[in-house]
């Protein structure tokens, strides 16, 4: 009989305390929580920028953008952080770059690529699939010659480099073989004979479309090569 008292006072003591626990809960139905909007918001390292009233640029409805007026956001833009004047800064002394090792000395501490010996990306990623361009492997270089010279010249002649050259229209050339490229769209005089070690598509198409001929020189003996009949 005493222990069941004991068990019975006990729990209405336990009952007690959970109510007073929540005793400061108000049980209105006419209550009105506010809802909890937050805003992110960047430190602003400009102090013009934070004094200054840009309210009117806010207002999308009746703000006007011009170069005048564009301006990086809050920020985005930090000042750059002077090294070297001083230990208030934070930056002082050793400039963040510690007291000894091969990072602190004067000059990039490792070339580019470097990763401390082991094997780096760009030995570790595999070749590029295509036309090999490294040792052992050629490409033909040639001297770009633009169409639109073929406007200064006299219609139904042979033009060449050397021709081009002679008449002061080209000055000079980095390459011993040439290729004529498609240029400004000048007009291209009438009837040529256009010899060159190579033609582009479209070089080939504005010639011919003004009644020229392509002729095709030998790149070792720089001779006209006779066409292949088929």
């Amino acid at each position: 009989m005493m222990m069941r008292s004991l068990l019975l006072f006990a729990l209405c003591a336990s009952t007690i305390q959970i109510a007073d626990a929540y005793a400061f809960v108000p049980r209105s139905s006419s209550l009105v929580v506010p809802k909890i909007s937050c805003t992110l918001q960047m430190k602003m390292f400009d102090w013009k920028r934070r004094e200054a009233d840009e309210s009117h640029l806010n207002d999308l409805e009746t703000a006007e953008f011009s170069f005048d007026t564009l301006r990086p956001a809050p920020g985005s833009r930090r000042t750059k952080t002077r090294k070297g004047r001083g230990i208030a800064a934070g930056q002082g002394a050793t400039c963040g770059f510690g007291m000894r090792g091969q990072k602190s000395r004067a000059g990039r501490p490792t070339r580019p690529g470097f990763e401390g010996g082991q094997n780096p990306l760009y030995r570790r990623l595999p070749k590029f699939v295509g036309k090999p361009l490294g040792p052992g492997h050629t490409r033909t270089l040639y001297n770009p010659i633009s169409t639109s010279v073929l406007s200064k010249v006299d219609a139904g002649s042979t033009v060449n480099f050397d021709s081009l050259l002679s008449g002061k229209i080209i000055t000079k050339s980095k390459f011993k073989l040439h290729k004529f490229v498609s240029g400004p769209s000048d007009p291209i005089a009438d009837n040529l004979t256009v010899q060159a070690h190579a033609f582009t598509g479209t070089a080939r198409e504005a010639i011919e479309a003004a009644g020229g001929k392509c002729v095709l020189l030998s790149p070792t003996t720089g001779q006209v090569l006779e066409p292949v009949e088929a």
